[in-house]
């Protein structure tokens, strides 16, 4: 039996990168799929196509995570259509980058709205959902940089920092009720975010990675499905790093 056979999974911003990995991964293992994008695209087609060609059910929503109100409303059309909601995977995020002294407000709060108050939103919708359940899974992807800063990111890494604490306090809150709270923090992955870094530079921090290697967004995925599965029924409020070692 597929480990996640039975299962519902919703997961935000999963039309590329880390979340369309991780919708493919719990595909395969049998969970059906309810999976947020901004805008209708080729992208979100695609991944639809990709799923229900596994053979599993699988539908793309359009959100704006930073709505609360319009968040509330995906929520209750995925239960509509697929009964339940099993596993929240809060991946929706975007970079501006810049020191701080010449960060401009827009992009703090452009960042901190879509990485940050998307995963409350999203939190806010479903623990209801998950309470009556008496069962869930919450995932955040925060970064290593949310763990240990990172210049010229003061947005992102307090972005990233906050969903460590939504977490943590999410699983304590929730856990009398059977619902689980972690976060992944992903090193340096090699995704369509982080090819506009120059190559030498991209060469230059795989050699001081452990592993000397960037990672990939299958293996991050590999530890979602281990946090979204049972076989880590006794695991929350925790943080585990995927990053090849770079911050041990």
């Amino acid at each position: 039996m597929k480990i996640l056979e039975g299962k519902v999974a919703l997961i935000t911003g999963a039309t590329r990168g880390i979340g369309k990995a991780i919708a493919m991964r719990f595909a395969q293992e049998g969970a059906s799929i309810a999976f947020t994008y901004r805008q209708k695209n080729g992208a979100a087609e695609d991944v639809e196509n990709s799923i229900a060609a596994m053979g599993v059910a699988c539908k793309g929503y359009a959100s704006d995570a930073a709505d609360h109100a319009a968040t509330a409303e995906v929520v209750k059309q995925v239960q509509a259509d697929f009964g339940k909601i099993d596993i929240l995977v809060n991946n929706a995020g975007i970079t501006k980058d810049g020191l701080l002294m010449r960060m401009s407000e827009e992009q703090w709060d452009s960042v901190i709205s879509t990485n940050l108050k998307s995963a409350f939103n999203f939190t806010r919708a479903v623990v209801p959902i998950m309470a009556k359940q008496r069962a869930g899974s919450i995932i955040n992807m925060s970064s290593v940089v949310g763990v240990s800063g990172n210049g010229g990111q003061c947005n992102y890494s307090a972005s990233k920092a906050g969903l460590i604490g939504l977490a943590k306090s999410v699983a304590k809150e929730m856990g009398p009720r059977g619902i689980r709270a972690n976060c992944i923090a992903p090193g340096f992955i090699i995704t369509d975010m982080t090819s506009a870094i120059p190559e030498e530079m991209r060469e230059a921090w795989s050699k001081n990675i452990p592993l000397r290697r960037a990672g990939t967004p299958e293996d991050v995925a590999n530890v979602a499905l281990f946090l979204a599965s049972d076989m880590s029924s006794y695991v929350t409020g925790q943080v585990i790093n995927c990053c090849g070692g770079m911050n041990c």
